[in-house]
């Protein structure tokens, strides 16, 4: 392949911005694609491909590169022979020339976890206290690129009917064992824009499917998803319950609550209610739920095949903080919940201090006896990874007793 100028140095803003300046990745390619219009497929996917890669592989790049990992031209020089580019001429960077980035990419499994699997220090020590071996393991599957899950929506069509549909524009889509709802594409492949407003099927990872149907909502219920963000999980819910009974859906976020509203309608959900997540609301809501779906902000490690810049905007400080928005969520919000309901608390998350852990704190062990949990392991699974346990909750503990 030839390395065009505009789009080398457009891939090299977009990592700039996202490692410098703590951007999100995928905003970033959005706004580059939307600056240059004309770019065809191939374009787009050369930039795209270079700055995921280069953003999940920041630190083993730099090893390669023989260079700092804030020289994003080195970076992408080193990521653009992994993918057999040929630099020409024009191109400059510091560091190492190909064939020195050769020899040096042959030791790279010599180096230390951190460097090879190329994550932060600082989070490589919270994830092998937390995991310990299994730490390994995880981190080699979420560096894997994800494949595109989708969720057959049962309120537009059965599973035959959308897999038909799909294949009618050209779209191979699978079964998943184990999972009624699920289809996954080739590996490579996406779903375009024009299906993804159809509300026939939506983009949601195989892991992140798992988590609505232990609420066992029934058709007829009142069920509360305190933290629905845009969605996903709200949908599925209402799905789940044949479109009967009431979904509250809650956020901070108004932006997000009206892309909710904007994929209800064309889910044919209409059992939805938005609301703001504040104190009014929940005040509003106290003992109304039959079921809870408290789906936390968290790190998100678990989904970093997708959000690779994840792992370079956390630091021990906003780590710290989540776990204690986590807590008081867990403290404030099961109070809507009527007498005798379910919770369900999720993440995704791998890691137990925001999962078992962060509902022990609270409720104490003795409270979870008997709850349901299930974790998502990526290495297990190739799927990304989430957190979920489900139990009725008493009081959470008193300051004094943690």
């Amino acid at each position: 392949m030839i390395l065009h100028r505009i789009l080398a140095e457009a891939a090299v803003q977009v990592v700039e911005h996202v490692l410098a300046d703590h951007q999100v990745l995928d905003r970033e390619l959005a706004a580059a694609f939307a600056r240059h219009p004309k770019w065809g497929k191939r374009d787009r996917a050369f930039v795209a491909e270079t700055a995921f890669e280069v953003v999940r592989w920041r630190r083993a790049l730099a090893f390669v590169a023989d260079a700092d990992e804030s020289d994003t031209a080195a970076l992408c020089s080193a990521q653009w022979g992994r993918m057999g580019i040929e630099l020409p001429d024009w191109w400059r960077h510091r560091g190492a020339g190909l064939a020195e980035m050769a020899e040096r990419e042959a030791v790279l499994p010599e180096q230390r976890r951190a460097v090879r699997e190329s994550i932060p220090d600082w989070l490589d020590d919270v994830g092998a206290a937390g995991l310990g071996s299994d730490w390994d393991l995880e981190l080699t599957a979420l560096n894997r690129r994800g494949r595109v899950y989708l969720r057959l929506n049962t309120l537009r069509n059965r599973r035959d009917e959308a897999v038909a549909w799909l294949l009618s524009h050209g779209i191979e889509a699978l079964p998943v064992p184990g999972l009624p709802d699920a289809l996954v594409l080739p590996e490579g492949r996406s779903l375009p824009k024009s299906l993804r407003v159809e509300g026939r099927v939506e983009i949601q990872d195989a892991g992140s499917q798992q988590v609505a149907p232990l609420l066992g909502a029934l058709p007829g219920e009142t069920v509360i998803d305190a933290c629905a963000g845009a969605g996903g999980k709200t949908l599925h819910l209402a799905a789940l319950m044949e479109n009967r009974g009431v979904i509250h859906a809650l956020d901070v976020e108004p932006r997000k609550l009206r892309e909710l509203e904007r994929r209800a309608g064309a889910a044919g959900a209409t059992i939805i209610r938005t609301g703001p997540a504040d104190a009014a609301k929940i005040s509003a809501l106290a003992g109304r739920a039959d079921r809870l779906l408290i789906d936390a902000p968290c790190s998100g490690l678990g989904t970093l095949k997708r959000q690779p810049d994840l792992k370079w905007r956390l630091s021990p400080g906003s780590l710290d903080r989540i776990r204690r928005i986590q807590r008081e969520l867990l403290v404030s919000l099961p109070r809507m919940l009527r007498p005798g309901g379910v919770l369900v608390y999720a993440t995704c998350s791998i890691l137990p201090s925001e999962n078992r852990e962060a509902l022990e704190q609270t409720f104490g062990l003795e409270a979870l006896r008997g709850m349901e949990e299930v974790q998502i392991s990526p290495a297990a699974t190739g799927f990304d990874g989430f957190y979920a346990g489900t139990f009725r909750p008493g009081p959470p503990k008193r300051e004094s007793d943690q």
